[in-house]
């Protein structure tokens, strides 16, 4: 059976898809209406018992959490593809560091960033203002951490493409985009390398191309 990625068109999932694509992975995808509460319906939460999105059915295999999806891929079919793991137990530790740098650190405030600027009124709340602020001012100290540390790597966990720079594609490309941001990015000399470089990928082209936001 073909693997399926539930919810492709929202962010959270094109981490999967991307590194399914990278990894020339075959797979299908089932649209999830999260507007009309498709991920609050008990079919759904058979799958993905928290009601986000993605979950992946790959046969009688279930898994969920967009980060978690993308280790399981890249393990399973590792012998094809880039290798987004690293090849020894320290560079897997740089990758599996930075995954969890992307997860707690910048992750966070970009989400609230997400919410309060592009998703406010569709969802029915106010933007606050005051987070906004607060969280631009936490993700600007996090890339200047980010604009050093690639001031000496090419990627987060060295000189390879790895699972960590993945990561951060969708919502950094949310950033650069629709939140209006750009200069967070580009006014960092190797943050904006790094991020053309990644966002350049023909896999994440590729995700963008077939899975971009219902209009």
């Amino acid at each position: 059976m073909v693997l399926k990625v539930y919810g492709p068109h929202f962010a959270s999932p094109k981490r999967a898809l991307v590194t399914l694509i990278e990894k020339g992975v075959t797979f299908e995808t089932v649209p999830v209406d999260l507007m009309k509460g498709e991920h609050k319906q008990p079919a759904y939460l058979a799958l993905q018992p928290f009601g986000t999105v993605p979950a992946v059915v790959d046969g009688d295999y279930k898994i969920f959490e967009s980060r978690a999806v993308m280790r399981y891929v890249a393990e399973k079919y590792r012998s094809q593809g880039p290798d987004l793991l690293g090849k020894t137990v320290e560079e897997r530790g740089q990758v599996e560091q930075w995954l969890d740098v992307e997860a707690t650190t910048y992750h966070p405030p970009l989400l609230n960033l997400t919410l309060h600027i592009m998703f406010a009124s569709v969802m029915g709340f106010p933007s606050d203002e005051k987070l906004i602020k607060e969280s631009e001012e936490k993700l600007s100290a996090v890339l200047d951490v980010y604009e050093a540390h690639l001031s000496k790597n090419k990627y987060l966990a060295g000189d390879f493409v790895s699972l960590a720079d993945l990561a951060h594609l969708p919502f950094t490309d949310y950033l650069v985009g629709p939140i209006g941001k750009a200069y967070m990015i580009k006014d960092r000399k190797h943050v904006s390398a790094w991020w053309d470089n990644i966002s350049s990928r023909p896999a994440w082209k590729e995700t963008l191309e077939k899975y971009s936001f219902p209009a």
